[in-house]
């Protein structure tokens, strides 16, 4: 997807329903403006916080390689334990290499998906010295009291958990 795509939905969605009921698009309009510069400050925190760091460290590593657009975005590096809706997870075969890249490029901090078995990275974290950074909440909204209510609060806490792993700050 990509967060700037997000923003691309946001105008197709308004555009739809501004079609379908014109004499509500001017609510349309400003309900996705509101929406989108949401999104933009969220983006532009996230952003800032990552050009931050070094870029040598700029390591995204999880379980499931499900932010590919994320690291993409932000000009990060990737490592993986298994292809997103893999078959199989956390076979020794996918998490031998993660080991070997979190040695080999030093990275400090590993992450897994709210929605997949986190023992594979926590694995990778005590093998190598690095820090569980937590859970990123990729697909999956809680409950109404729970930590992502919204599609908004998911990429919050996501970013949030992201930024403050790479920074070295407990989650």
């Amino acid at each position: 997807m990509g967060l700037y795509n997000a923003l691309i939905y946001i105008d197709n969605i308004e555009n739809s329903l501004s079609e379908q009921d014109a004499d509500n698009a001017s609510v349309y309009a400003a309900t996705a403006a509101a929406c989108k510069d949401e999104l933009k400050a969220v983006i532009g925190l996230l952003r800032a916080r990552v050009e931050a760091i070094p870029e040598g460290t700029r390591w995204l590593v999880t379980c499931e390689g499900a932010f590919s657009w994320l690291a993409r975005d932000f000009g990060m590096e990737e490592l993986y334990l298994w292809p997103m809706n893999a078959d199989q997870m956390g076979r020794p075969q996918q998490v031998r290499p993660v080991i070997d890249g979190v040695r080999e490029y030093q990275i400090p901090v590993v992450f897994c998906e709210s929605t997949v078995n986190t023992t594979p990275a926590e694995q990778v974290a005590r093998e190598t010295g690095a820090a569980y950074g937590g859970v990123l909440y990729v697909d999956s909204l809680s409950t109404a009291d729970g930590p992502v209510p919204t599609c908004l609060d998911l990429l919050k806490t996501t970013s949030e958990t992201i930024a403050k792993g790479l920074e070295g700050a407990p989650s």
